[in-house]
């Protein structure tokens, strides 16, 4: 499962401001609900709540990866933001994050797709061009550039 195939312009929040990882989330699954991804938005955001209260999902290189596994998710989507402002988004670490991947999948596909999603970013996260990329991005449609290259 490749992320092109998962992401839309639509779901492409640049310059996005917020004060916590809780508002990015929300505004992030806002975006997957009004295209129909998320049926019950806020049983999915208590699902990545949880999750972020097993472990942080901040990676390094000011990014994050919170995800969910839920009913409320009728397809795998990627939602992406750049933050204007950086936030903390693991205090105990002191993670700092400013580009953010939320992940929904449906919990019919837990596996397998989540897996290969978490994957696919992480491979691509490790260039330095990559991450280039999605700082230097100007539209939503140079953001998806940047992932396909």
């Amino acid at each position: 499962m490749n992320i092109q195939e998962l992401i839309r312009p639509e779901w492409i929040r640049l310059e996005l401001a917020a004060e916590s990882r809780e508002e990015v989330i929300r505004q992030l699954a806002d975006s997957l609900e009004k295209d129909g991804v998320l049926t019950d938005p806020a049983s999915y955001i208590e699902t990545v709540l949880k999750r972020e209260e097993q472990g942080s999902t901040a990676i390094g290189f000011d990014v994050a990866i919170p995800h969910g596994k839920s009913e409320a998710v009728q397809q795998p989507a990627v939602a992406f933001a750049r933050l204007r402002r950086g936030i903390i988004w693991d205090r105990e670490q002191e993670e700092i994050a400013r580009f953010v991947f939320l992940i929904a999948v449906p919990e019919a596909q837990a596996g397998d797709a989540h897996l290969q999603i978490l994957a696919d970013l992480s491979r691509r996260l490790m260039h330095a061009s990559f991450r280039e990329g999605l700082k230097q991005a100007d539209s939503p449609e140079k953001v998806l550039e940047a992932l396909k290259s």
